[in-house]
């Protein structure tokens, strides 16, 4: 569903009149200024020291400890997650980044070296504890240079030549996002601000239970909608809200009945943000409503939930937005960041915002005014049989491009490396509820004889997420990082419902036939891979160019590994970087979340960005955690990556030719 661009005329002539469409990004040179690349989030870079042809060379130059030593020393008893969201910005000769509590630690760009670390605002074992974030952003006038941080429920401002808070900022230097008032939901942020002019702006992350409830799971049906917020760069100051469900008289509010509109939250930005900073718009994708996996107590398309919306930065003000599914009841969250992208579309220049869905498909529109870029048709989908529920009758469904992952599942795409995996699974697949993209979650009737659910592909954990994609501004190339992750969405009735409870939950799927690739036989994947992939796109004709895998996948199981079979794909959420001429791609660490992504045997790869093809390969002591970055340091191209576990811990390391 979209509505109208509300973009000011003026804005709209001024851009016709003037815009650039030169191939090259905002993160041009040699500085990384903005968690992707820069703040159209194409995770860009146009260096080419390092190419196809001395790639090969690419050796370790240092790795830098994911909490520096002293904060370690300061509070031996604090407990770092090997997490490290932290992907650094690189500002005026100097690294930027969250450390593994959060705090944010200035480092040299060519030897690790810390110029500083900010320090707890209370010297507190309390105050020191904290959860990494995925970014800082930066802003400056004049002498007044500043880091802008989110942590835990908390703004930061800090003076970027010291790292001491900026005292007029808030109170001293820091401001509450978390106001704990009847109608903003309690914040916890992992995505880190974004400033656009003089505003910053800040993704409505809820903390979970604490916010009311979470969306993807439990059986309550309340929580409060976590608004998207501006403030004041210089002051802390809250500017605006943007309301995530509408409130009475707003644009939306039809979407949902008064009473669920009273109860309803969760909904807010667990994706990066991207922004046009000519037009002073920010993109902002938004996630589920509460409950994720049943909505009969909340009928209709429910707005703005699952919706990729423009605001005005400096106002807040809607400019236009796109409903990417409607009435989500398969934690369909648009869980990635928008990228923007100058096209040209049969010969018509577009100045474009790509954005990737849990569904597999991109999503392409003009981003002044949210026009499609290729028609976007409303289909038939299957209808809910669960009691109470109510969905949609039809879904969006992109003409172009085609889907860079599986959607839905039939006996076609289910794994046949042998012929005994294949009858275990159409045995498996028998069991089940199953059928095309938007097949609902279903009762679990096996006690009485019948299904035991549904199988969904792609489940809740989304072909395209947070680390989905990098788009090359010189070729028009957008490559897809996804994985084939398919779920088991089976309802069971909530015994003691009450006012505040929905009717059906989720329940945990049968042990015995889950595994790291989700449900499938004997510890492997239901489907054939691959399991990870990369899959280019030409996004000036909307065609598909090529699919590889990232990483061996399960080819070495006892069942396959005398099989001889290509590479298959390791899962997980890792973050590409495309340079002039090479793609950078690692594993991703099991530390996100426990199963996507690897514990050991993990690499850092490069590819051939026309082909595809693998050119260079190195082991790293971890996991990816968050985005590779590139930049230029005393005349040397030098590749950064965070990386971490549990057990070997967390850091950033750094390669370079040599």
């Amino acid at each position: 569903m979209r509505r109208k661009s509300l973009l000011a005329p003026l804005a709209m002539a001024l851009l016709l009149a003037g815009a650039s469409f030169a191939a090259s990004s905002e993160s041009a040179g040699s500085e990384w200024s903005y968690f992707g690349g820069s703040k159209r989030f194409d995770r860009y870079s146009p260096l080419g020291q390092i190419d196809k042809d001395n790639v090969s060379r690419l050796q370790p130059l240092w790795t830098r400890p994911g909490l520096d030593a002293s904060i370690k020393d300061a509070f031996p008893d604090l407990t770092p997650s090997g997490y490290l969201r932290g992907t650094p910005i690189l500002i005026n000769g100097v690294l930027y980044a969250p450390n593994a509590v959060g705090l944010v630690e200035a480092f040299d760009p060519a030897t690790g070296a810390t110029k500083w670390v900010q320090q707890p605002f209370a010297n507190t074992l309390k105050e020191a504890s904290g959860q990494s974030t995925r970014t800082v952003d930066y802003w400056e006038q004049g002498a007044d240079k500043r880091i802008i941080s989110v942590r835990g429920e908390y703004l930061y401002a800090l003076d970027a030549g010291d790292g001491t808070p900026i005292a007029s900022f808030g109170d001293q230097g820091r401001v509450s996002l978390n106001r704990n008032t009847p109608d903003e939901a309690p914040f916890f942020g992992f995505n880190g601000p974004i400033i656009v002019g003089d505003v910053i702006v800040i993704g409505g992350q809820g903390g979970g239970k604490a916010g009311g409830g979470y969306a993807d799971g439990g059986d309550t049906k309340e929580a409060r909608p976590e608004d998207i917020r501006g403030y004041d760069v210089r002051t802390g100051r809250q500017l605006w809200t943007f309301h995530i469900l509408p409130r009475p008289g707003e644009p939306g509010y039809e979407t949902w009945t008064p009473e669920a509109a009273s109860y309803t939250g969760n909904m807010g930005a667990w994706a990066p943000l991207a922004a046009d900073e000519e037009l002073g718009i920010v993109y902002v994708p938004l996630s589920s409503p509460t409950n994720a996996f049943y909505g009969g107590h909340r009928p209709g398309n429910n707005l703005y939930a699952n919706s990729l919306v423009a605001l005005d930065a400096r106002t807040g003000k809607l400019v236009w937005h796109f409903q990417l599914v409607h009435h989500d009841v398969w934690d369909s969250d648009v869980a990635a960041p928008p990228t923007l992208a100058d096209l040209k579309v049969d010969g018509k220049r577009i100045p474009a915002v790509i954005q990737p869905g849990k569904t597999g498909f991109l999503y392409v529109f003009d981003r002044r005014n949210g026009e499609p870029v290729w028609p976007i048709e409303e289909r038939p989908v299957p209808q809910s049989t669960t009691p109470g529920e109510q969905l949609s009758p039809t879904q969006p469904f992109p003409t172009k491009p085609p889907a860079f992952d599986r959607q839905g599942i039939s006996e076609d795409e289910l794994i046949d490396y042998t012929p005994e995996l294949k009858e275990k699974a159409k045995a498996l697949l028998a069991g089940f509820n199953h059928g095309p993209l938007f097949m609902p979650p279903s009762l679990d009737e096996s006690a009485n004889g019948g299904k035991k659910g549904t199988l969904l592909m792609p489940g809740g954990w989304g072909s395209g997420n947070w680390n989905t994609g990098a788009f090359d501004p010189e070729t028009g190339r957008y490559y897809a990082v996804s994985m084939t992750l398919p779920a088991v969405l089976a309802l069971t009735k909530v015994t003691d419902e009450g006012k505040d409870k929905i009717a059906y939950r989720v329940s945990r799927p049968p042990r015995e036939i889950m595994s790291a690739y989700g449900p499938g036989p004997d510890g492997l994947p239901l489907l054939k891979g691959p399991y990870g992939r990369i899959t280019a796109f030409d996004m000036n004709k909307g065609d598909k160019l090529w699919t590889v895998a990232n990483g061996d996948g399960p080819r070495n199981h006892p069942l396959l590994k005398d099989l001889n079979l290509p590479p298959l794909g390791n899962i997980g959420r890792p973050v590409a970087l495309v340079t002039k001429s090479l793609l950078f791609l690692g594993d991703a660490s099991d530390a996100l979340y426990g199963k996507a992504g690897l514990k050991e045997n993990t690499w850092l790869r490069a590819y051939d960005k026309t082909t595809g093809d693998t050119l260079w390969q190195s082991p790293i002591p971890a996991g990816t955690t968050g985005g590779p970055i590139t930049y230029m340091a005393d005349g040397e191209q030098i590749l950064l990556v965070p990386i971490g576990n549990n057990e070997w811990g967390s850091g950033w390391m750094a390669f370079g030719i040599r």
